[in-house]
Order: structure tokens, then sequence, then C-alpha cells
């Protein structure tokens, strides 16, 4: 087109241009509707009426649906430069921060010019021959702007920053004659001379803690503090003229700490701590040391030869900081038949855009669908261009593959979660079923297209009292959780042979390989579920007293996919969570044919309804079923966790766990949740009803929140805003009967034989669900491959004992 030409064009449309302000959302780094970049063939379209970021073709599909014809184009291409810069060994589980993991990110140069569709007449940016001031201020403007997909990138696993203690500007300490030596160290009750740790009230050099292994201490420091209360100790070998990075441990708070009068307190023992030298590792850097020598090498099988894959179903996801958690849950998932149909088979890209609102940045099944496609398509799925040492040669190939960030999607699947919405690290039990529930929101209006139905299944309870008379309580879910029996251990001899070796050798500390851990079968886990579990001091209805009763589990469903969480997460003395240590043998077949429940059977009489006065002002709201899996998983029953979370008003973990441990001991805590008392049929005051539709709340939310709050008007207020999603019905509501069941509460779930193959696992490395690093092995072709954010490969050696999440798929005979 001639220049003429060209920029009557370009001025005929300038009322489709504008300037950004600053409340305006500017997308530049990505596409909102595939993942294409700046670097891609293409390069990247900003609609500079709508600052949305497309790649080339959807750009054209923007156009077809908004109109908007201009667009700012942003071109990357990579600098060939050597890539000599030396990789060094991290000192920090972090990514992108000093002492961390080296990304080593290539250069590039940037082009801009302004594209007007749908004839792709470009003109070149900046440039003073551009005819209209408007276009170039408004394209200075999307340039100077932060980029709506940049948040905090930080990705770090390191620990919190320590805190000083609350109990180190006033330490008392005695003045018992103690001087201690600069070295020669030796615990004051056993013979241990490393793990030493100096209290530094009274002087005593004391071992640390025992782990379950027999390696560490003989808890000889923790016991001290437990007999006289002082609650400070520094660990010896970690003290030099650097005292911010001595080890100072706080038995009362439970943690590491910072004791801004170190030197001082030191001093008082005769401890100069200039002339000292770091002898010991502090507990970080154990930990540290710990993950990278043994679960990290293992569940990353790192030092094995990987083989790369590329092409559809091998696509890498970048780690967005903290993001390992969501990326393994996904890859997984994105694995079944159910989900890469509903969003990739069956579900076109353009479509999805076509019938997405005008952002689709925001709409959950653009976003699934643009995640699927970007998976599973093989588009993104192609070896990374890497540069030779020689500057100007050509780009080689690489075994290493970019990945897809999956920023657009974390935002809208977290965008109703205050946690998943922050770069802390998360529970990748605890998001899948976030997940999920989002995922059935999203398709309430077509359930049979909705995927997560293929995890859903039915389990009952059968509770039985002294009176011979039975309760059954029903509830749908979508994982087993599973505590893990160490008492059943197949390797016992073993065990006792390595706990002797230990305590002959004094608890010398011995490498993580040699290091004899527990081995259970899953089969003892599942038999564990299903077994009958006495309730001392159950209420019965029938008896209209306390009494002993006996439950039992089993499915009423079995569903096309099962999840199994292991408990590996336990709360020790004193509610401090600790990970177990532990193996599980896990087969590739497994059946369950006989954990399915059977129902009221002939001649069962139900126990009658009621029960004794208990907190029902709140029963009216469902039980969070994430609140209640989260309590579960640290040792509770079911029912008392979800009168916890019915009680709080789902208002959080935290609020749940601090009613039920200050409602233990209630004689009723065991007892069976009466029928309609999760949002039966009640009279709520129709005047409250209309005071909150003043505020603007729908009719059907009004009456759900006064339900759930007594009809107090500010505690329902509170409850909404606290229950963004309370309008909606779950099918994850627990029911009980005490009478006979008069609908089939697994109606419209999968269901099918109980014989079932592992394909799936998530890994867990670190010391809690909030740390460390999440990894997935999905089971593909025939084969296993490892998913580490972007590494994706063939598994040499998957690690099938020590899963935290384990994925079954259904046998059809």
């Amino acid at each position: 087109m001639e220049t003429a030409n060209a920029q009557e064009l370009l001025r005929s449309n300038l009322s489709r241009v504008r300037i950004p302000e600053p409340t305006n959302r500017v997308y530049k780094s990505e596409c909102c509707v595939s993942f294409d970049n700046p670097r891609s063939e293409g390069g990247l379209y900003i609609d500079m009426n709508t600052f949305l970021a497309f790649g080339k073709d959807c750009a054209g599909w923007n156009y077809e649906k908004t109109g908007n014809p201009v667009y700012l184009h942003i071109k990357q291409t990579r600098k060939l430069i050597p890539e000599d810069r030396p990789s060094k060994k991290p000192t920090l589980l972090a990514i992108g921060i000093e002492g961390g993991f080296d990304n080593n990110e290539a250069e590039y140069e940037v082009t801009y010019s302004i594209v007007v569709l749908p004839g792709h007449v470009t003109f070149p940016f900046p440039s003073v021959e551009l005819p209209e001031k408007v276009v170039r201020l408004a394209a200075d403007a999307i340039l100077r702007a932060e980029g709506a997909e940049r948040k905090e990138q930080l990705a770090a696993w390191t620990a919190d920053t320590k805190k000083v203690s609350a109990h180190a500007m006033d330490l008392k300490q005695i003045n018992n004659g103690v001087v201690i030596p600069p070295s020669g160290w030796k615990c004051v009750k056993c013979e241990k001379r490393d793990n030493l740790w100096l209290n530094l009230t009274d002087g005593f050099i004391l071992c640390g803690r025992r782990n379950w292994d027999g390696t560490g201490g003989n808890n000889h420091a923790i016991d001290h503090y437990k007999e006289t209360g002082h609650p400070l100790a520094v660990k010896l070998g970690t003290i030099t003229s650097d005292l911010e990075a001595a080890d100072v441990f706080s038995y009362p708070e439970d943690d590491s700490v910072l004791d801004p009068l170190l030197a001082q307190h030191l001093s008082f023992f005769g401890i100069d701590f200039s002339s000292l030298k770091k002898t010991e590792m502090t507990t970080a850097e154990r930990e540290l040391d710990q993950n990278i020598n043994f679960d990290w090498n293992r569940i990353q099988e790192s030092g094995q030869d990987l083989e790369p894959i590329f092409g559809p179903g091998y696509t890498g996801l970048v780690n967005l900081g903290n993001s390992c958690y969501m990326a393994a849950t996904m890859q997984v998932v994105f694995s079944t038949q159910s989900f890469s149909s509903r969003y990739y088979k069956n579900q076109a890209l353009k479509l999805a855009f076509e019938t997405a609102p005008s952002d689709p940045t925001v709409d959950l099944n653009m976003q699934l669908t643009k995640l699927g496609h970007g998976l599973l398509s093989g588009k993104y799925s192609v070896p990374a261009p890497e540069v030779d040492d020689i500057a100007d040669s050509a780009t080689s190939t690489s075994t290493k593959q970019e990945g897809l960030p999956p920023r657009m999607f974390k935002a809208v699947v977290a965008a109703s979660h205050p946690e998943f919405s922050s770069m802390r690290q998360q529970d990748a039990l605890e998001f899948f079923l976030h997940f999920l529930d989002q995922v059935e929101l999203g398709n309430v209006a077509k359930p049979d297209a909705d995927p997560s139905r293929s995890f859903k299944f039915g389990i009952e309870e059968r509770i039985q009292c002294s009176s011979g008379k039975v309760a059954y309580n029903r509830r749908h879910d979508y994982i087993l959780s599973l505590n893990i029996p160490l008492h059943e251990a197949t390797n016992k001899e073993e065990l006792e042979a390595f706990h002797k070796a230990q305590k002959d050798s004094e608890g010398k500390d011995v490498s993580s390989n040699e290091i004899v851990r527990p081995r259970v079968p899953l089969e003892a886990c599942l038999a564990n579920f299903s077994a009958p579990e006495e309730i001392q001091d159950f209420y019965s209805t029938a008896l209209r007293a306390k009494t002993m009763a006996i439950k039992k589990a089993g499915l009423t469903s079995f569903p096309d996919y099962l999840v199994l969480h292991m408990r590996k997460f336990v709360m020790e003395e004193g509610w401090v969570p600790k990970k177990l240590d532990v193996y599980v043998d896990v087969p590739d077949i497994i059946d369950i044919s006989h954990m399915r429940s059977k129902g009221l059977q002939p001649g069962e009489e139900l126990l009658p309804e009621g029960g004794p006065e208990t907190e029902v002002e709140s029963n009216e709201v469902t039980a969070n079923d994430v609140i209640v899996v989260q309590l579960m998983s640290m040792g509770f029953g079911h029912i008392p966790c979800q009168k916890a979370a019915i009680n709080t008003l789902n208002a959080g973990v935290e609020e749940a766990m601090n009613w039920l441990l200050s409602h233990m001991d209630d004689p009723d805590i065991e007892a069976p949740i009466p029928k309609g008392s999760q949002g039966g049929p009640e009279v709520v005051d129709q005047s409250a009803v209309q005071t909150l539709i003043s505020f603007g709340f729908e009719e059907e939310v009004a009456k759900k929140a006064l339900k759930a709050s007594g009809g107090d008007i500010e505690k329902a207020t509170d409850w909404i805003f606290n229950n963004p999603g309370g309008s909606g019905s779950s099918d994850m509501d627990t029911t009980t009967s005490s009478s006979t069941p008069t609908t089939d509460t697994t109606a419209g779930l999968p269901d099918g034989g109980g014989k079932y193959r592992l394909f799936g696992i998530v890994s867990h490395i670190g010391t809690s669900t909030q740390c460390g690093h999440y990894v997935a092995h999905v089971l593909k072709d025939g084969r296993w491959v490892i998913f580490n954010d972007t590494k994706v490969g063939v598994s040499v050696n998957p690690p099938k004992d020590m899963g935290y999440l384990y994925f079954f798929e259904r046998i059809n005979n």
C-alpha cells in the first residue's frame, strides 16, 4: 500500500486508539488466548483499544470479534552471545536471587511497529513519519506501563526471615561459674560430640533432637528446656564473627530466631565469638543439604541421564515462583481423558475465545482451554534454541524446552483464594481440591460436560452404637485420604537393626542413603481406612446417653480416576506438624472392590433423629470440603472436622483448628450431624432479607447467609463476603440418614469396577507442604515421564514409594 493511503487508513481508525490510564491493565508479555509471546515467530500484537495482547493468529480472531484494527507489534530476536558464565553451586533453595539457582537467561533485541488489520499495514515505531501524535503517545504509554502479567517473580523456596525472639532482650543468665572452651565440646548427659546446643541461661551443653530413624541427637537439649524452662539455645559450631548467621533456637516459640544480644550472652560464658570458626551446619543448611542429597535427588532423578521428550503432551511449565504445586498437579490432571477431551480435543481455541467475555484473561473456560492446548498440542514442546560458545555461530538445538508460564491460569483459578493468589508455596492437595471446585462451578450449566466429576465418588460411614441401631453418614469427595500405619511396616527387622546400630554408635550422623526407612504397603493403608474404629462417649439417640460405638467406612461409588492422598504430615506433641519419613509400596494395579459399602441392610434399624443441645446456630452452613480435608490430614475424624468448619462459618483452617481443639472433649463431638441441619428449610425474617437485598445482595444469598448466622444481619453480611461462592449449590454436601434414604446420593456420579492402574504421582520434597518442591511423574505411551517444571524426560526410576498424591485410572473390563 502506498504511504499516503496507509497513513489515511491509520487516520480513519484513530477512534479505536486509546491512551492507557494508570488504572488500565496492559498486557504485553503473552497472548491472552495462546502462549505466544514477543519471542514467538509472529511476535505479539497489543490491541491499542483494550490493551490485550495476542499472537499473530489470535490477533486476527480479535479483529473479527471486536473490530479493533490498530495494534502495537512487539518482536524480540535472540542475540548471539557466548554462554560462558560459570554455573555456581546454590547456597539457597531458591531461584533468581543471590545464592540461588542461576537461570542464565539469554538477551534479546526488541523491535516495535504499528500494525493495522486486516491487511497488516505496518508503520515502524518509533518514527517521525508516523502521522498521528495520538498513536505515538498511546504506544509510548503502553511501553512505559508495567505489564499486567508482571507480579512478584521471585521464586524462593527459602524459609521466612527469622524474627527477633521475644525472650532475647530480657534473658536471665545464671552465674554458675561455667566457662565454655573454644573446642572439645561434649553433651553433659551423653557422649555425643556433634549437633550440640549451648543453653544461653545456664551454659549447659546438650545434644539436639533425635530423628525417628535414630540420627541426630538424644533429645537432651529439649528435655533440659522442659525441665528448666530456659528458652534459648545456640548451636555450637555455627558461631562465627557473623553472629547473625549463628543458629539460635527458641523452644517456647519452636523456631529459629534472632538474638540481638547474642554477643553479650556468649561473653557471659567466656566465649570470644570473633575467634570461632564454623564447623556445624545450621538447621536451615542441614535441611537444604538433606533436600539436595536425598529426596531432591531421588524424586527429581538427579544424576540420571534422562532422555528429554518433546511433542504433544510433553510440554513443561515454568515455575512462576513457588508454583510447582500447581505445575505438578496440572500435568497429571491434563493427562486424564476427561480433561484433555473437555479443554483440548472437544474445545477449539478460537471457539473458546469467541464465547469468552470481553476480557478473556478472567474467564476460567478460556484459560483452561489455553492451558490444555498449550500442554497437549505440542506447539510449544520444542527444543529451546541454544547459542554456541562462538558469538557469531548459528543457533544449535537444545535438549531443554522453555516451557509455558501459566500466569493467566493461576490468576483466574486463584482469584477467590487468598493463599493461591500469593507467591508462597502451597499444598498440592489443597490446590487440587480448590481447582476441581472451580471447574465444577464453571460447568454448572453443563454438568454432563464437567470433567471434575470423573474424580468424584461417594463415601459412606456406618456407625453402630451399643443399642444395635445404626446411622449412616454419606458425603461426596474427590480424594481418598489415607493414614500410614507405621506399625504395619514390612521391614521391622531391618529397622530394629538400624536403630540398634545407631544407638551403639552414640547417634553419629549417617548419610541419607544409609538410613533405613519404614516400608508400609499401600494395602495396609487402604485396610486402615476400612477398618472398624471405636468411638468413645458416643451420644446414642436410642439410649439417650453416652456409649461406645463402632464406625466403619466404605465407598458408595468408584470414580473414573481415584486419587489417594498419603497423610505424611502428622501432628506431634504441642500440635507441631511433622512429615513422616516413610516409604509406601504402591503396586501398579490395585483392586478396591471389597471397599464398596452396602448401605442399609435388611434387619438394620436406624438411630432416631435428635441429639443433645449443640452449637447449631451455624450448622446450616455446609462444611467447606477443603477445610475438612486439611483437618483430616492432621489425624482428626471426619465428623469433628465438619463441625469445626460449620461452627466457624468456613472462615479457614486456622479458625476451624482452634474450634476443634477447644471442643475435642465434647461428648457429642463424634455424633452424626442431624439431618436437615445443613441448609434445610427454615423460616427467616423477611425484613432482614429485604435489608440485605437493599445492600445489593441477591435474595437467595441473603436467605442462606441469614440461616448461617442465626438471623443476625451483621454476621450475615460478613458471611457473604467470606463465602463468595455461597450462592451456588454444592455436590460436596454431607447427608446423615437417621431415616430410610429417599434419594440416591451417588446419582450422576461415574461408577464401575474397583480395579485401577497407577498412572500419576505427585511427590513432595521438603519438611512441610508450605515449603519445598513438587514433581510429577506420569505414565504416558507405556513409559513413565518426569515433569519437573520445564524439565520433561523419560523417567529412569519413578519414585513410586515416595508419592504424596497417587492417581489411578479405572481398568474397564
